[in-house]
C-alpha cells in the first residue's frame, strides 16, 4: 500500500521534512495482536495524549500545532504538538511537530509477527537548534523523561491492542478464550 504524502497545509507547516531530521532514538514493544488491532490502538492513544488540560503548557512552548482537528490516524490532522504527515494503515504512522527549542517526528512502525502478534517501534527524531535548543535537549532527553514518555505510549498502545485481541478471540464453553 503506498504511503500518503503529506500535503501543503496552511494553517500549519512544518519547516522540515521528517526524514531530514536527526535520530534520537527508537523503543519497541512486542504485542500479542494482528495489526489492525495495534493501528486502532496506536490512535486511540495518540488522541488520548492531546489532553484540552495540557494547551496551557503548549503555548507556553509555542507548540505548533495548537489546536486538535480530525483523525490522528489520518494525514493533515492534528493534536497538540503534532501533525499526522505520513500514513501507511496497520504499518506506519508519523508525526511532526515544532516548538520554540525543537522541531521533531515521532514515527511508529507496525510489523506482524510470524506465528501472530505484532512489534510496534517507535523512532524519535528531532532538532535543537541554537543554544535554549541544546538546554531543552539536556532536559527532555538527557534526563530520560522522553524515555519514560515513549515507553509509557507503547503501553498503552499495547494493553489497549492485547485487551481488543482477547475480545475478538473466541470462547470456548467454559469462558476461557482460546
Amino acid at each position: 500500500m503506498p504511503v500518503a504524502a503529506c500535503p501543503h497545509d496552511v494553517r500549519y507547516h512544518l519547516r522540515t521534512r521528517v526524514a531530514e531530521l536527526p535520530h534520537i532514538d527508537e523503543h519497541a514493544a512486542w504485542i500479542d495482536a494482528e495489526p489492525d488491532l495495534v493501528w486502532r490502538a496506536l490512535g486511540k492513544v495518540v488522541a488520548a495524549n492531546s489532553p484540552p488540560r495540557a494547551r496551557p503548557f503548549g503555548r507556553l512552548l509555542g507548540v505548533r500545532p495548537l489546536e486538535r482537528s480530525g483523525d490522528p490516524l489520518s494525514v493533515g490532522s492534528t493534536i497538540l504538538g503534532f501533525r499526522t504527515a505520513r500514513v501507511q494503515p496497520e504499518a506506519e504512522l508519523a508525526l511532526e511537530g515544532e516548538h520554540r527549542f525543537s522541531r521533531y517526528a515521532l514515527i511508529f512502525r507496525i510489523h506482524p509477527a510470524s506465528g501472530g502478534g505484532s512489534s510496534l517501534r517507535a523512532e524519535t527524531r528531532a532538532e535543537f537548534p541554537k543554544a535554549r535548543g541544546r538546554v531543552y535537549k539536556a532536559l527532555v532527553i538527557g534526563t530520560r523523561g522522553h524515555v519514560v514518555v515513549v515507553r509509557r505510549l507503547l503501553r498503552s498502545v499495547k494493553v489497549r491492542a492485547e485487551r481488543s485481541q482477547a475480545g475478538a478471540r473466541p470462547v470456548d464453553g467454559s469462558g476461557i478464550h482460546a
